[in-house]
């Protein structure tokens, strides 16, 4: 019996006893019963202990006493995954198999009955009734106690090594651990140091009132280092740093020159012109855009994506090494790719003046930018023009002429030079003429404007954090914008109509409690709003927060109002965008769902000559049909890429916030400080919390800082007066201030006010 027959057999035991579990009536039996309830063939018991210990271990099933089996649920038990607050409590976020709606009605989690369960494990919780707590709002009603850990989501830590008299211990980099861990030096082959921050292998750990135990099993380096804070990221959140062998020989074989049926089938671009824009320091090039008229005058817009399908096929070690890492990973001073350099940076990089294959969408529109039709094509091109923002910028919005009297100004660091080509300037302002449009009637039809700044630090040769940068969503960015969002919305629009299982991007109607809580905040700061569940109203004070000074707060909470993206199988909707159809296409290279959705669209019939007045959509006769995955599949993708694009958020936040705190230390230590625009967001009576918008940080002014007046706390109006001067601090106010401190190890900057 071959391995495919022998998995499908395991997979459909897996099934009986699942459907079996959840059938009406059921009651626990022990695994005896259940092999003669399902009349198993003795050729397969000997995959049932094995079936059971993994819904075990899933938490689809539990083992009551005497080895009864029974569903969670019934046993007045639920599984989730559990997310530890530094002050030791926490929340469980239910699974779908408990009987509860996926992330609704968390549970909360007293510090006192967390047990031995670790930030993001996986647990079995019993629920009890416990007086509500001030960290529980009023959509978390209940409470319980965690009673086994299912499964830990790291098997490691990482931390600093630290010694008391008897014996070594390491201080966790994550707060949420809340736990030191103690290792044993002597045992080790690795030689480490006081101070070193290294990485941990956690020992099994069942006792909640002694400390885990754990064996080192990587040096990292010095903590105060900054060439290894990176390092420790990718290894505190366990992700994949370099490619295995095998991975990198099967990209090495992948054929640089495009076989001639390659060119047979597709259509040949080659002598159009097409563009890519990018920032600066762009690694990979894989969307490009190019704009022809037809002959009735009305503009045909193409969007053209890398072909990564052609390179990483299904099921080889390109593709299972791709879903591993399920998307790329960007840091201030290195990124972590999804796919080997000679497939990302080479192959399927839309490199200037290299001919390279695409997948290509084509939309006619009208003059004012309403789209007639769209089509599909595979494509050659040969990109003219390699763009940076700055680039483009200064072609679709120049800067004002100075006066023949003053100096020009320098050009910012890392600009590129002005593009001279006449063809590329008219192509860039007639696609910001299309894209305003598109861009004008998304919001229009009730897309929410919610961009906010981008920050760039940059790091020199030692890992040391030298400039920070703010980047704004200009013109230039919108206009890239604009064509990619149309792409995304016509390519699910087609998997939708057509019937193709396909992966969406979706994003959830957030809920009405949050948006009520949003709106009373709103009243609080002297704002108008309307009722926070007709979108038009949120768009009015969209536009009402650009010319207030509570901007940045208002926006940011509402943001914290909604739910967060994520992958599906069924299009949703996108509330965010205004959409009902929307996925993810124009990025393959750096993320596995889109090379996902590449795949699941079928081959167009080949086209050799560019029929720039077609309508007849080429998906009618496709040469190849889409590779196919059944949504089972498609559903543990769509929830393995939203994880890890969480998890990539996380690690990408942290590590340019630890960089952030190494620019503002190090202004401490040479006295070199700088003042800075400061937004007061939140008021306590101990001082106020403040937030830096170029720098997109936080820190807090502690009142003892104020050495101008002495100042008391209202709490009814959320303010500090002072006694002398009656000057009042309140959420919203713009102040200037310095850093007066920073704790790398918490994670925490205090700002003082400057004279």
């Amino acid at each position: 019996m071959n391995r495919r027959t022998v998995n499908q057999e395991l997979k459909q035991l897996k099934d009986e006893i699942q459907t079996l579990l959840l059938s009406p009536g059921f009651r626990p039996l022990r695994v005896g019963e259940l092999v003669d309830t399902l009349r198993i063939p003795p050729a397969q018991r000997h995959h049932v202990r094995r079936i059971l210990d993994q819904l075990v271990r899933e938490g689809v099933i539990v083992r009551l006493r005497k080895d009864r089996l029974v569903l969670p649920s019934l046993a007045g038990l639920l599984s989730g995954r559990i997310c530890l607050h530094e002050k030791g409590f926490g929340f469980v976020t239910l699974d779908s198999q408990t009987g509860d709606s996926p992330g609704t009605n968390d549970v909360f989690i007293p510090a006192e009955d967390t047990g031995v369960a670790l930030h993001g494990d996986k647990v079995l919780v019993r629920l009890h009734d416990t007086p509500s707590t001030r960290h529980m709002d009023p959509a978390r009603r209940r409470c319980g106690r965690v009673i086994r850990v299912l499964e830990r989501k790291q098997p490691t830590l990482v931390g600093v090594l630290q010694k008391t008299s008897q014996f070594h211990f390491v201080v966790p980099d994550d707060p949420r651990f809340g736990r030191d861990v103690y290792v044993n030096l002597a045992s080790s082959r690795l030689k480490a140091r006081i101070g070193d921050r290294v990485v941990v292998k956690l020992n099994e750990w069942t006792n909640r009132h002694v400390n885990p135990e754990g064996t080192l099993i990587e040096v990292i380096g010095r903590q105060d280092d900054p060439r290894h804070d990176t390092l420790s990221i990718v290894r505190r959140y366990n992700l994949p740093a370099d490619f295995p062998g095998d991975v990198l020989a099967e990209a090495a074989q992948a054929e640089e020159k495009i076989p001639p049926e390659e060119w047979d089938r597709r259509l040949d671009l080659t002598r159009e012109i097409v563009v890519t824009i990018d920032p600066d320091d762009a690694r990979d090039h894989d969307d490009a855009l190019s704009l022809h008229f037809r002959s009735n005058g009305h503009p045909l817009l193409g969007v053209h994506i890398a072909d990564v399908a052609h390179y990483v096929r299904p099921h080889s070690k390109l593709d299972r090494e791709a879903f591993r890492r399920g998307n790329s990973v960007y840091f201030p001073d290195r990124v972590l790719p999804m796919l080997p350099p000679r497939i990302s940076t080479q192959l399927c990089s839309l490199m200037e003046g290299q001919d390279r294959l695409c997948r290509s969408v084509f939309f006619a529109l009208s003059p004012n930018g309403t789209l007639e039709s769209h089509w599909f094509a595979d494509t050659i091109i040969r990109s003219a023009a390699r763009l940076t923002y700055r680039q483009a910028l200064d072609i679709i919005q120049p800067a004002p002429r100075a006066p023949l009297s003053s100096k020009p100004a320098p050009p910012p660091p890392g600009a590129n030079p002005p593009i001279d080509n006449p063809l590329i300037q008219k192509l860039l302002r007639d696609l910001w003429r299309i894209a305003s449009c598109l861009r004008k009637q998304r919001f229009e039809q009730g897309s929410l404007d919610l961009d906010f700044p981008e920050l760039k630090v940059h790091c020199d040769s030692a890992g040391q954090a030298v400039r920070v940068e703010k980047k704004e969503n200009d013109i230039s960015h919108q206009l890239v914008e604009e064509c990619m969002l149309l792409a995304n919305e016509y390519v699910a629009a087609c998997a939708t109509q057509r019937g193709i299982p396909s992966l969406y991007r979706i994003h959830e109607d957030p809920e009405p409690e949050k948006l009520e809580a949003f709106r009373d905040m709103v009243l609080a700061n002297g704002l108008t709003m309307g009722d926070p569940s007709i979108r038009h109203e949120i768009q009015k004070l969209l536009r009402k927060l650009d010319a207030s000074p509570e901007h940045y707060i208002l926006k940011l909470h509402l943001l914290r109002s909604l739910k967060r993206a994520g992958y599906a199988t069924t299009p949703v909707g996108h509330y965010g965008l205004a959409k009902a159809n929307y996925t993810h296409f124009t990025s393959p290279i750096r993320r596995y769902a889109d090379l996902v959705v590449h795949r699941s669209l079928p081959r167009p019939k080949a086209c050799r000559l560019p029929p720039w007045d077609s309508t007849t959509h080429p998906f009618a006769s496709p040469t190849h049909p889409p590779v196919a995955c059944d949504l089972s599949t498609l559903g543990k993708i769509a929830d393995h890429c939203s994880t890890t694009e969480r998890v990539a958020d996380e690690a990408s936040k942290e590590a340019a916030k630890l960089k952030l705190l190494q620019f503002f230390e190090r202004q401490i230590a040479e006295k070199n400080l700088e003042s800075f625009d400061a937004i007061v967001v939140e008021v306590r009576n101990f001082g106020f919390f403040v937030e830096l918008p170029d720098f997109l940080m936080s820190g807090l002014v502690h009142v003892s800082s104020l050495n101008d007046d002495f100042y008391r706390f209202d709490p009814a109006r959320q303010q500090l007066t002072g006694k002398k001067s009656r000057r009042s601090i309140r959420a919203g106010a713009r102040l200037r201030v310095e850093v007066a401190r920073v704790d790398r190890l918490k994670k925490q900057i205090d700002f003082r006010l400057c004279n």
